[in-house]
């Protein structure tokens, strides 16, 4: 069995990673946690059967007590990843990062440096890599079936009532306290589009805005809270109460224990009346983009689009490969695959089977990948830090064009960030 501790008991934390201890107790045990809040902290005591002395409000108190597990998960927020996953490596952990790594160039490249430099793993959250729908298509593309990629378009749909949770009343509404969205929804585009194609990517292009999500579009009669007497409710797809307790096929348990940690109708109830998720949309302080498109250009002229856009029903990722030989139409919330072979003119459409966890299954893989990675010694490493590295870069690089206009040539960035380290 492989025991953890955990740093940061949130969604992601103890909502995904700690219940996979739940669900394969077994395999996995959560042996202590530090988290500031304490109704987080005291509901993961007892979920996992945490001794007391072993639950700390403070990440630094609980690594005070030396190693004492396989591995540490660090699942803070965006902001505060490099300290604990620094001392975590140093003290002899294997380390799980949730992803992004940190909004700084520098820290990620630091935190990469760290893993060498104390010989431990440092396997971040690209939860797609593990994903049963974009295992089939590596395995599809490496095949050669499609020749050589040429050109990849990539959309991902984040989901209107997904941006208003996350994006504009959420922990990643503004990018000064969490990160650029590009960075902390995208880096798992970013990192997807690299190893599918193989290739290292050497310039980069964005524009993209925050449209919308403003004071200046709020219809008339709006209120600061959905609960408060708006006078807009009925006619605005972002309402609170619809999407928390109305529209059952959107909302899910875990994200309603995001609005009330008990998750209970009356809890979400009363959590909407002046909490952040009760907000209107127009009256938050978001400053981060509702949609956004990059160019990416990697070796041998492979090029790739991609597109981020809010305003989508369901979210999911839907990719258009292009090869020499043929072409693959994918998407990831259908699971289904469609490959076009040019020599025959066949063409084979596939579902592929996924399990019950988050991203189609993808958050349950993960977990058994990290495992894995823990109990090799680091001899399998699907999302290591090398890897990851380089995808926050990319969605770094794209997001200094998007402020600034200039196309980013990824050799130069790379050098200027080593520079600065």
């Amino acid at each position: 069995m492989i025991t953890a501790i955990l740093i940061g008991a949130g969604q992601r934390g103890a909502f995904v990673y700690g219940e996979y201890a739940k669900k394969h107790p077994e395999e996995f045990k959560v042996v202590a946690v530090a988290e500031p809040l304490e109704e987080r902290r005291t509901e993961c005591i007892q979920t996992h059967g945490i001794s007391p002395d072993r639950a700390f409000t403070d990440w630094r108190d609980l690594l005070a007590l030396g190693k004492i597990a396989d591995c540490a998960m660090v699942c803070t927020q965006d902001r505060f990843h490099l300290e604990p996953v620094r001392e975590s490596l140093r003290q002899g952990y294997h380390v799980m990062c949730e992803k992004p790594m940190s909004p700084n160039p520098e820290e990620c490249v630091a935190m990469g440096e760290y893993a060498k430099q104390y010989k431990k793993t440092l396997t971040v959250c690209h939860v797609l890599r593990y994903s049963p729908f974009y295992s089939a298509l590596k395995n599809i593309i490496d095949s050669q079936v499609i020749g050589d990629i040429i050109n990849i378009q990539h959309l991902e749909c984040v989901g209107y009532w997904h941006q208003a949770h996350s994006f504009v009343r959420g922990n990643w509404r503004n990018s000064k306290s969490s990160s650029p969205m590009i960075l902390q929804k995208s880096c798992h585009d970013m990192d997807i589009l690299a190893w599918l194609t193989g290739k290292k990517c050497r310039k980069v292009s964005s524009f993209g805005a925050l449209t919308h999500f403003k004071k200046e579009n709020a219809p008339k009669g709006v209120a600061r809270y959905c609960m408060g007497g708006c006078k807009a409710r009925s006619q605005c797809p972002y309402d609170a109460v619809k999407i928390y307790l109305e529209q059952e096929e959107w909302y899910s348990e875990t994200i309603r224990k995001v609005v009330a940690l008990e998750g209970t109708n009356e809890a979400v109830s009363l959590a909407l009346k002046e909490g952040p998720y009760g907000r209107c949309v127009y009256d938050c302080d978001n400053d981060v983009v509702d949609h956004q498109v990059v160019n990416l250009e990697y070796e041998d002229g492979v090029t790739a689009s991609f597109t981020m856009c809010a305003f989508t029903g369901k979210g999911s990722r839907v990719m258009n490969i292009m090869g020499t030989r043929g072409q693959i139409l994918g998407d990831m919330e259908e699971n289904t695959i469609e490959v076009l072979d040019f020599l025959t003119g066949n063409s084979v459409k596939t579902t592929v089977k996924t399990g019950n966890s988050g991203h189609s299954g993808s958050d349950d893989k993960f977990m058994e990948g990290f495992l894995k990675t823990v109990q090799t010694d680091g001899a399998y490493s699907l999302s290591g830090a090398e890897v990851s590295v380089e995808s926050h870069l990319v969605a770094l690089a794209a997001e200094e064009s998007r402020v600034t206009g200039k196309t980013i040539e990824m050799d130069e960035y790379r050098k200027k960030i080593a520079e600065r380290i």
